[in-house]
């Protein structure tokens, strides 16, 4: 048997002709053709009028973020279960991450908990959509109108998840994705920004411009661009945006293909899911996912160690995720919980990611056969 890695980068159709297309169009920088496709295949799946390729989510966050208009002192609700650009965005405006934690069933974040930490310095929510299936959407929204924040979504894993019928990208006030190498759709490293507030977009594509007004320049409106705000260089090259364009093209046969996986792997685990003795995903009610991830919740931190050793012996790489930001060092001096954070910690010891990439193939039966020879074991309840 093959080694089978965790991911694995996909080919599916034209990305080296586009890259050779970018070079011979003669731009290499940013917004040129293949930046321009990408973008209006982007407003089809997203149903956001307003989109911005940038070089990666970390800077489609770090722009919503400016576009809070975060000061010192202001805070934002987000998971503690979340990679640590969803933190930084705030952190490096002078906020504050207020962390709280989450659904134990759906693994995003509780809108309960939410409501318990809006405060007076409550500027936005930041909702991650876990696993690709999008957090509760109606109840944040609420939650965000009647305390007259922001609500952003952190779409790093739903590109093409839907939530009642609605696309991941059109949910908030504005939403980011990413495309780095470990996403269903790629461009190694790369992102967008949805802007779904008409007055907002103008701010943004200023800010993804290093603050000046170009873009307006070079579509003619103005007859010269200057600094007109803050922002950085968060554009991509055309070499990423041509990756790309050819792997949004078929970014519906992309999302079958893993959603056959998840398929196959749920079915494989639910008599042990029947037995308690392993957990898989939960489709939250109304949200249709995108095959972004499969995981398994084990019995505690010994258990998932475990696992995971029985596997690399097979050569099966089978990561665990986030380590809690409330524990990380930058965590406890930049940010705050709100609460306790119990859901959180458990899910943190016990989760562990299977393989999912495009390419996989027959070996998902392999992860399986392997899988099963650990749970042959003794049989201990889900807490």
């Amino acid at each position: 048997m093959k080694a089978i890695p965790f991911n694995k980068p996909s080919i599916v159709a034209n990305e080296v002709e586009y890259i050779e297309d970018a070079i011979k169009r003669g731009q290499l920088s940013g917004d040129g053709f293949h930046t321009n496709k990408c973008v209006d295949i982007l407003r089809t799946i997203t149903g956001s009028q307003h989109v911005l390729l940038t070089h990666s989510c970390t800077a489609a966050l770090e722009m919503a973020a400016i576009l809070c208009d975060l000061q010192i002192g202001d805070e934002v609700i987000m998971p503690s279960f979340t990679f640590v650009s969803t933190a930084n965005a705030v952190a490096l405006r002078g906020a504050v991450p207020v962390f709280v934690d989450i659904d134990p069933e759906t693994l995003n974040i509780d809108p309960k908990r939410v409501a318990e930490a809006i405060g007076p310095k409550t500027k936005a929510i930041f909702a991650v959509h876990y696993a690709g299936f999008p957090a509760d959407m109606d109840a944040l929204t609420e939650i965000a109108q009647n305390s007259g924040c922001l609500l952003i979504e952190d779409a790093a894993q739903a590109l093409g998840s839907a939530y009642k019928e609605r696309p991941a990208g059109s949910l908030g006030d504005m939403a980011a994705f990413s495309f780095h190498e470990t996403k269903n759709v790629i461009s190694g490293e790369g992102g967008s920004l949805t802007v779904n507030r008409a007055e907002l977009y103008e701010r943004a594509e200023i800010i993804r411009e290093k603050g000046t007004n170009r873009s307006k320049f070079f579509r003619g409106d103005v007859d010269k661009y200057t600094w007109i705000d803050i922002g950085s260089s968060f554009l991509p090259g055309e070499l990423v945006a041509a990756y790309l364009h050819a792997q949004l093209q078929l970014a519906d046969t992309i999302k079958k293909r893993r959603l056959e996986i998840f398929d196959r792997y749920t079915q494989a685990f639910s008599p042990l899911a029947e037995r308690g003795r392993v957990r898989p995903p939960r489709v939250p009610t109304n949200c249709k996912g995108n095959g972004h991830m499969f995981y398994l919740l084990l019995n505690d931190l010994d258990d998932r160690e475990a696992f995971i050793a029985h596997m690399r012996a097979q050569e099966i790489m089978c990561p665990f995720h986030y380590v809690p930001l409330h524990n990380a060092p930058a965590g406890q001096r930049y940010a705050r919980a709100a609460g306790p954070l119990d859901v959180t910690q458990r899910i943190s010891e016990t989760l562990v990611r299977l393989p999912m990439f495009f390419d996989l193939g027959s070996q998902v039966e392999d992860v399986i056969d392997v899988a099963m020879t650990y749970f042959e074991g003794p049989k201990r309840a889900i807490l």
